[in-house]
């Protein structure tokens, strides 16, 4: 039998490294754990290695196979498992995996008490440089926003808005999911629900008009309470307004430190 060539694994002479090479866009259902046990999701994968000068290519194949082999929950230890067998396989020094799914909540309405799911996006990453492992958590939480100067100068009334807030964790520790989205509702002026009965939307209305949020208040106060975490290395919180008078959005931006 004829040996087949292995193409990419033959001396490239640009002198030229590459940072990140691999796949993206690998859509594969997952289990995630979560605080309140398990939740089954489809989750988008970027998974890449650094690659040598003088290799040629990178073995995409492996990076499947690696995941074909994965049936265990994932939670931080799992990724970083994951992410030391990546290296292994791909004979690489550094590289990174970051799952992007949607996370979803039940959520109880607050007059009626009707219940309703409400989504979340998610992005769970672990990454491999010098030989030291980082862990990063991401989640997109949507909140309403009630502008404090329109409250302020209007006869009655007040513009809001839907604020979708941004946070990025560095996180030492494992922290669940639930933990960053319930902290993250408690300093918008209202929570969102995906399912309210008229005596909740007057509750939520009313309850948004004498809670008003800046998109700097948002984003502040937000900050201050991440900072009392010690499992968390360092963060960023962005939180973009989608504004009701406007054809553009309010935005602000903390990174820490």
């Amino acid at each position: 039998m004829d040996t087949i060539a292995d193409v990419q694994s033959s001396v490239d002479k640009r002198n030229m490294p590459i940072n990140q090479v691999g796949v993206k866009g690998l859509r594969l259902p997952l289990s995630i754990i979560c605080a309140a046990g398990k939740q089954h999701t489809v989750a988008d994968l970027t998974m890449t290695v650094s690659l040598p000068a003088e290799q040629k290519g990178t073995h995409m194949s492996r990076f499947i196979e690696l995941m074909q082999t994965q049936h265990d929950s994932i939670d931080f230890a799992v990724l970083r498992q994951l992410t030391t067998a990546m290296l292994d396989k791909l004979q690489a020094t550094a590289g990174k995996i970051s799952m992007r799914f949607p996370f979803f909540r039940q959520k109880q309405a607050p007059v009626s008490g009707i219940s309703s799911l409400l989504d979340y996006e998610v992005v769970l990453s672990g990454e491999i440089q010098a030989g030291i492992y980082q862990q990063t958590l991401q989640i997109i939480i949507p909140v309403t926003s009630l502008c404090p100067c329109s409250k302020e100068i209007s006869a009655y009334g007040a513009h809001n808005q839907r604020s979708h807030v941004t946070v990025t964790l560095v996180c030492t520790e494992s922290i669940a999911i639930e933990e960053i989205i319930d902290l993250v509702e408690q300093q918008g002026s209202c929570q969102l629900y995906g399912l309210l009965k008229r005596p909740d939307e007057k509750y939520v209305t009313e309850y948004a008009y004498d809670n008003p949020k800046f998109v700097e208040d948002m984003v502040r106060d937000i900050a201050t309470a991440l900072k009392t975490d010690t499992r968390i290395q360092s963060f960023t919180v962005e939180s973009e307004n989608f504004e009701s008078i406007h054809n553009h959005s309010a935005y602000a931006l903390i990174q820490y430190p």
